[in-house]
């Protein structure tokens, strides 16, 4: 992100801004870069809310987010396009998807106005060690996978899936696997049955 009164240089795209102060930028490895508050600003004006929802629990993740310089990045940013929709995604805390399928799942749950799980939750399963669940609701021991193939689509990923799969089952856990190519519908119906029960 540049200001536009700023030139550009060859096989470099700028992201043109009206407005970039001092405490929008900083450096990285001697390479002026905006920071981390106003580069998910600038994400929140162009991608969906699972995106940004992603990129806000990433920056958690990986501890650089600081929520002091979220608020004053907003009281600054003028109209900036991405400001409701960074405000929004920073009023609660963030499910850190790994995917557009996870997130569309989430997008299901939250939609039908269930119970929010825990999201890529790591489980110490007996006789198999950690166990990452995509979706875990602990109260109902149920545990959602959420499959594509071009993740799920070799049979190592199979062998260990279905390895996965019975470690969790002996273990107490419900598993259920939900396709890529499954209707929202038909995710929401399965779900409330599931937590029904």
């Amino acid at each position: 992100t540049a200001a536009r009164s700023r030139g550009g240089a060859p096989g470099i795209r700028l992201h043109r801004t009206r407005f970039l102060n001092a405490h929008n930028t900083t450096t990285h490895r001697g390479i002026p870069i905006t920071t981390v508050a106003r580069t998910l600003l600038d994400i929140a004006a162009k991608e969906t809310a699972a995106r940004l929802e992603r990129a806000v629990a990433n920056a958690i993740r990986l501890d650089v987010y600081d929520h002091q310089a979220i608020t004053e990045v907003l009281a600054t940013s003028n109209g900036h396009r991405g400001g409701k929709a960074l405000a929004a995604a920073t009023a609660r805390e963030p499910k850190l998807t790994r995917s557009d399928w996870e997130a569309r799942v989430l997008a299901i749950i939250r939609a039908a106005h269930l119970p929010e799980p825990l999201v890529n939750h790591t489980l110490d399963v007996p006789d198999h060690g950690p166990c990452e669940a995509d979706f875990f609701w602990p109260a109902h021991s149920l545990i959602i996978e959420t499959d594509s193939w071009q993740h799920h689509g070799s049979r190592a990923s199979f062998e260990a899936d279905r390895a996965k799969d019975a470690a969790l089952t002996a273990a107490g856990y419900r598993v259920v696997r939900l396709t890529w190519r499954t209707p929202d519908s038909t995710v929401q119906k399965r779900l409330r049955a599931l937590l029904d029960n």
